[in-house]
């Protein structure tokens, strides 16, 4: 689910996207006014994944009001066709409409308390669950890169007339690591990768990586894209994530199997409630036949 800040952020950059008045127009369609309104109520169908994207990165709310008007385009086209008054859509739609009515009917009875879980509840369940919160080592990087895909001639022996020049500065008095990458890398102008868990590092780097000291530089490391070469500014040591860190996700993770037990529960208790004889005979019937 969204969190409050993400779904504030997102709030902010959809207003920011067009001006505030509800009824300003982001598009028109087929004599349609699409509103600012009608675009927040599509981005509401998003998945909590694709909202929470939306809110870090406003460049995305371009795509997404691309996307609603799209829809919109063959929304219109359908109805134009009269393709809704058709036999087969009309049981479709039908489906689709009970589908969601069950959903958020099941939703609303599996709703759980605004209090839950406790500041208690959420200590309880990161005490007994410590193992699931171990963060790998993780190592802060930065790098070289020379491209030079391996089998192209022409690209490894230019890249090895660098790889030599790059050698030759980094073994200088005094050698500048980030000013050595900027004029000679081709990975960008900003040497440092950032924060890496050891895990997510290919096997090569991983090796030179945890053999360097603080401020270390390894030497030319061949992958298949070219040689890398990687200095080690800081590292993190594997162990527990703290509760802090980790208290939203848990509280979350929570919220979701409490909702789903609720929903269970209730199922468990309609069924019994309402029993459902099955005569197992015509049942049987359905079955598709097995091909000869």
């Amino acid at each position: 689910m969204i969190s409050f800040r993400s779904a504030l952020a997102l709030g902010l950059i959809l207003a920011a996207a067009s001006p505030a008045t509800a009824a300003d127009v982001v598009a028109r369609i087929g004599g349609t006014d699409v509103t600012t309104d009608d675009v927040r109520a599509y981005v509401e169908t998003l998945s909590p994944s694709d909202q929470a994207a939306l809110a870090k990165d406003p460049a995305l709310v371009s795509q997404a009001v691309r996307a609603y008007l799209a829809r919109q385009l063959v929304l219109k086209e359908a109805k134009d066709k009269k393709f809704d008054q058709q036999a087969t859509t009309k049981a479709q739609l039908e489906r689709v409409r009970e589908a969601a009515l069950i959903e958020a009917y099941l939703q609303s009875v599996a709703k759980v308390p605004d209090g839950f879980p406790s500041d208690s509840d959420l200590q309880a369940a990161y005490d007994a669950n410590k193992t699931a919160f171990l963060a790998p080592r993780q190592y802060r990087l930065a790098q070289i890169f020379i491209a030079a895909p391996k089998g192209d001639k022409t690209a490894e022996d230019k890249g090895k007339a660098r790889l030599d020049e790059v050698m030759k500065k980094l073994k200088g008095r005094g050698a500048d690591f980030t000013a050595i990458a900027r004029e000679f890398s081709d990975s960008g102008s900003d040497s440092e990768i950032g924060w890496v868990a050891e895990p997510q590092i290919v096997p090569e780097i991983r090796q030179a990586a945890a053999g360097l000291g603080t401020d270390a530089v390894s030497e030319p490391i061949r992958l298949d894209d070219g040689w890398h070469f990687i200095k080690l500014l800081e590292t993190k040591p594997s162990g527990t994530r703290p509760f802090a860190e980790v208290r939203d996700a848990l509280a979350e993770r929570l919220r979701q199997t409490r909702s789903g037990q609720l929903r269970q529960a209730y199922l468990a208790k309609l069924t019994q409630q309402n029993p459902m004889p099955i005569n197992e005979l015509a049942l049987a019937k359905l079955a598709p036949k097995a091909p000869k």
